[in-house]
């Protein structure tokens, strides 16, 4: 197999902690819910990443919840208790084959969870605000000492990822989690210091961001990743704007991070705003991001072709239901042998591919016409 060097996909990218990848692809996070119970990592998990490494520049992985109180579904990788660490080392490892960076997400559902997730426990989030959705249930409001509480979670969960070998975590302030419910104002209705204007509403996340670096900076002894997954705007009224979000990216783009990775379902997707629609979305952020961090995109790449035109306005793509589907998609596009790329699964197919029921329960709601 010859690489062929010159597409711009194959080309290594470098953070700006010094760290490389080999080529501008990630495998993009995405549910699995093949972890125990209690979030520790199971085998079938561990086979699911390590079929899908090698190639890809870096895998990152699914949501690891930083708090029991966070947990957002059955089955989420555990991040929250020292206990997690001898699994998560053995991910880390699974992952880190022929070059391949981990990279671990670290999340909080806030309010997008249950009772019966929870235990019995009532949700939190910024305000007591329910989601806009049939099952939502209503949050309870944090209080600051667990608002700081949960800033310190975020903090422990990182140093067990050094601790754990990963290269890096990805930050998940994005798809309405805890850390977008204080950004976005239908869910954060405070009157404190972490509510109110998009100056304030920034705070969690200034605060979190800081948290997570100095961390690196005292416990890393090697150069460590730390990324920010943010999702663009929100369908709800009030609600998180376009131009919120140009905000968002470009007080983060001066914090001490690698990488702003978009969340979105289409690379080339338009924004709803009117102000912003003479493009995809993507253009105009890396636009305003104007190359102070590493920009990486993402959504229903599928080939080649995708990948060259999401990198025309990002420094990097991820991969998500695609690679389900082939786990050597990258080498396949790398070496031009695109032709053979597998875009469909079929049910005798999912023991070899890994796809427990978590993925595949997706992949029948998200993946429909590529299921056999």
């Amino acid at each position: 197999m010859t690489i062929d060097t010159n597409q711009v996909y194959a080309q290594p990218l470098t953070f700006p902690n010094g760290v490389e990848i080999k080529n501008r692809f990630l495998m993009a996070p995405m549910t699995n819910k093949m972890s125990f119970f209690d979030g520790v990592i199971t085998e079938n998990e561990l086979n699911y990443y390590r079929i899908r490494s090698k190639e890809a520049g870096a895998i990152i992985t699914a949501a690891a919840n930083v708090s029991e109180g966070g947990k957002g579904w059955e089955g989420e990788l555990g991040v929250y208790d020292d206990s997690h660490i001898p699994g998560l080392a053995q991910l880390a490892s699974a992952i880190k084959t022929n070059g391949t960076k981990a990279i671990l997400q670290i999340f909080h559902g806030g309010r997008v969870t249950n009772s019966s997730i929870l235990r019995g426990k009532q949700p939190v989030s910024a305000s007591a605000i329910k989601a806009e959705r049939p099952t939502a249930e209503e949050p309870r409001a944090l209080e600051e000492k667990e608002i700081y509480d949960i800033l310190d979670d975020f903090k422990e969960a990182t140093i067990r990822a050094i601790k754990a070998g990963f290269d890096g975590v990805e930050i998940h302030g994005a798809n309405t989690y805890l850390i977008q419910q204080f950004f976005s104002p239908h869910s954060n209705r405070r009157d404190d210091k972490w509510g109110g204007s998009v100056e304030k509403r920034f705070t969690f996340i200034k605060e979190l961001v800081k948290k997570v670096t100095d961390a690196v900076e005292s416990e890393s002894t090697s150069p460590f990743i730390v990324g920010y997954r943010f999702s663009p705007e929100e369908y709800e009224t009030p609600g998180i704007r376009f131009n919120d979000t140009l905000y968002l990216v470009d007080q983060l783009a001066k914090m001490p991070i690698d990488y702003l990775h978009v969340s979105l379902g289409k690379f080339n997707q338009v924004s709803q705003s009117t102000d912003y629609q003479e493009k995809p979305m993507i253009a105009y952020l890396n636009e305003h991001i104007n190359g102070r961090v590493p920009f990486i995109s993402v959504g229903d790449v599928r080939n080649g072709a995708d990948a060259k035109e999401a990198l025309k306005h990002s420094d990097a793509v991820a991969l998500g239901r695609v690679i389900l589907a082939d786990p050597h998609i990258v080498n396949k596009i790398v070496t031009g042998r695109e032709h053979l790329i597998r875009y469909t699964v079929s049910s005798e197919e999912r023991e070899e591919l890994f796809l427990a029921n978590g993925v595949w329960q997706f992949m029948q709601h998200m993946m429909a016409d590529r299921l056999d």
